[in-house]
């Protein structure tokens, strides 16, 4: 007979589980010759950032889709980042369901599964924030690298722009494409 876990053993279980994300490597970026790609924490972190501004220029529920962004990747810790050409061979969709449904029996869980469901089903305009803000940070990721000398970054950049569904996205990744990613800080030195 199987022992219960006790719940705080659970949620340091899952912790544990989700710090591999820091060391899971986005493998899309391999294509492009980038050696050491951003983790899949760093991607879902500014990500989470761009959803949660999304939905305040939206003016729709943020928490929600901070919530979902932040979660939006937590699977992987299971299963690696799998990128678009091993996706061809795979049903991606399938094998996260599968993960998400056992790594919800963890306590407190029951929201993720359902979060992670609409994000799939892809219905609500949250879960299109989310999504947008997948594809936006992904751009962002690739103008630094194409900045940082990879070439190959600007095909995602092409690819990204026809995807963003709202309208708050859109002009988001049309003035990134018109900075440059160091151009932030130019203004904040010190000359002395």
């Amino acid at each position: 007979m199987k022992k219960k876990k006790n719940k705080v053993y659970e949620m340091v279980d899952f912790f544990f589980e989700i710090g591999l994300l820091k060391c899971l490597p986005r493998t899309g970026w391999y294509f492009c010759w980038v050696k050491t790609p951003e983790s899949v924490a760093d991607h879902s972190f500014r990500m989470s950032l761009i959803a949660y501004f999304l939905a305040k220029m939206k003016n729709v529920d943020a928490e929600k889709c901070l919530k979902m962004a932040i979660m939006h990747d937590i699977h992987e810790a299971r299963i690696n980042d799998i990128h678009k050409v091993g996706s061809r061979y795979l049903d991606n969709k399938k094998i996260a369901k599968k993960v998400i449904e056992e790594q919800s029996k963890y306590v407190f869980l029951e929201e993720y599964k359902k979060l992670m469901q609409e994000l799939f089903e892809e219905k609500t305009i949250e879960s299109t924030i989310v999504k947008d803000a997948d594809y936006l940070e992904c751009a962002f990721q690739a103008k630094e690298y194409l900045e940082a000398g990879y070439e190959n970054a600007s095909d995602w950049l092409n690819k990204i722009k026809p995807r963003l569904k709202t309208r708050e996205a859109k002009i988001i990744f049309k003035a990134l494409l018109r900075r440059k990613s160091m151009s932030w800080w130019k203004d904040l030195k010190v000359l002395r």
